[in-house]
C-alpha cells in the first residue's frame, strides 16, 4: 500500500510531496526532477508527487552495473527505486525518455494510468530515427561542452537562452536564466549520455515493444512544436498499437512543453489522473482552444 509523505523532500535525488492519489514523474534523457519545476506546485496541491532523478543522471544514483543501455534496463533501475521508496503502483507523466519508460512500468503492471508528453522510443528498428537521434544528443553534448565557460552569460539574455533552448522548447525565455544554466550542467553530468548515444547509433534495445501488453489508460500527449521527436515520425505507431490509448496535440508547445504551457500541462495531467481515479469526484473539462485532439492516423 502506498504511504503519503507528510513532510516535503527535496534532494537531487527526488522531489516528493502532496497527498493524495500517488503520481510519478518521470524526466527525460540527460535531465533531471528539475526539468519538472514549473509543474510542482500545482501538481503537489492534488496529488501526491514523487518526481526521482533516474539513474545514471544528475543527481541520481549510479546505473546498475552491468544493466543494459535500453529500455528494459533503465525500467529494472526504476523499479528499484520504486520499490526502496515503497510505491507499488501509481499515476506516470513521462517526458520523453520517462514517457517510454512509463510505458515500459506500465506493461509490467506498476502504472495506474500514463500520460505520455512526447515519449520515446515510437521509432521502428532500421528507420533511422535511432541514427537521427544519436546525432542530435552527440551534437547536443559537443555545443554544451564547448560553450560551458560562457553559459552562464549565454542564458542570462532572454533572446539568447530562448535561442540556445530552441530544441527542446519553444520559449525558452520563459525559463529562469538559473534553471536553464541547471538543465546545461545537468546534461554534462549525465554518466550514461555516451553509452546512451551509442546505443541510439547501432539501434538496440531503444524502440518500444509490446505495446499491447499494456492494459491501463494511456494518453499520449504530442506537442505541436517538437523539434527532437517530430510528431509525424513518432506519434502514429503508439497511437495504433497502444490498446484504447487517447491522443491530443498540446498547441504551441515545444519537445519539453512543461515550460512552454504551464497551465495547459497541470490541466491536461490532472484532468485524465482524476477521470481514472476510482471515486474522483472531479470531471475532466477539455479546453478546445488550447487542446487540441490529434487526427487519428490513417
Amino acid at each position: 500500500m502506498y504511504a503519503n509523505s507528510a513532510v516535503p523532500e527535496i534532494t537531487p535525488a527526488l522531489y516528493r510531496a502532496g497527498s493524495g492519489e500517488p503520481l510519478l514523474l518521470l524526466h527525460g534523457f540527460t535531465g533531471a526532477w528539475m526539468h519538472w519545476r514549473p509543474v510542482l506546485d500545482g501538481l503537489s496541491e492534488r496529488y501526491e508527487v514523487i518526481a526521482p532523478t533516474l539513474a545514471g543522471h544528475d543527481g541520481g544514483r549510479p546505473y546498475p552495473p552491468g544493466s543494459p543501455m535500453d529500455f528494459a534496463g533503465s525500467t529494472d533501475a526504476l523499479e528499484g527505486d520504486l520499490d526502496e521508496l515503497g510505491i507499488g503502483s501509481a499515476h506516470i507523466v513521462g517526458n520523453s525518455m520517462g514517457g517510454a519508460l512509463g510505458l515500459e512500468l506500465a506493461k509490467r503492471g506498476r502504472a495506474r494510468s500514463v500520460v505520455a508528453l512526447a515519449p520515446a522510443g515510437g521509432w521502428t528498428p532500421g528507420d533511422g530515427e535511432a541514427r537521427r537521434l544519436a546525432r542530435f544528443f552527440a551534437r547536443q553534448m559537443r555545443f554544451t561542452r564547448a560553450f560551458q565557460s560562457r553559459m552562464a552569460a549565454i542564458v542570462a539574455r532572454p533572446r539568447a537562452r530562448r535561442m540556445a533552448l530552441r530544441d527542446i522548447m519553444r520559449r525558452g525565455d520563459l525559463v529562469p536564466a538559473s534553471d536553464a544554466l541547471r538543465m546545461t550542467q545537468a546534461s554534462l553530468a549525465c554518466t550514461v549520455a555516451e553509452r546512451a548515444i551509442e546505443a541510439l547509433r547501432i539501434d538496440r534495445g531503444l524502440s518500444l515493444q509490446d505495446l499491447d501488453r499494456i492494459d491501463c489508460p494511456v494518453l499520449l500527449a504530442t506537442p505541436q512544436f517538437d523539434r527532437v521527436l517530430p510528431p509525424e515520425r513518432h506519434a502514429p505507431r503508439l497511437r495504433r498499437e497502444i490498446p484504447g490509448v487517447e491522443s491530443l496535440i498540446l498547441k504551441d508547445c515545444g519537445h519539453v512543453p512543461m515550460w512552454d504551457d504551464t497551465a495547459l500541462v497541470v490541466r491536461t495531467i490532472s484532468e485524465f489522473v482524476d477521470r481514472h481515479t476510482p471515486s474522483s469526484t472531479s470531471s475532466a473539462r477539455g479546453d478546445a482552444a488550447m487542446v487540441a485532439p490529434a487526427s487519428t492516423p490513417a
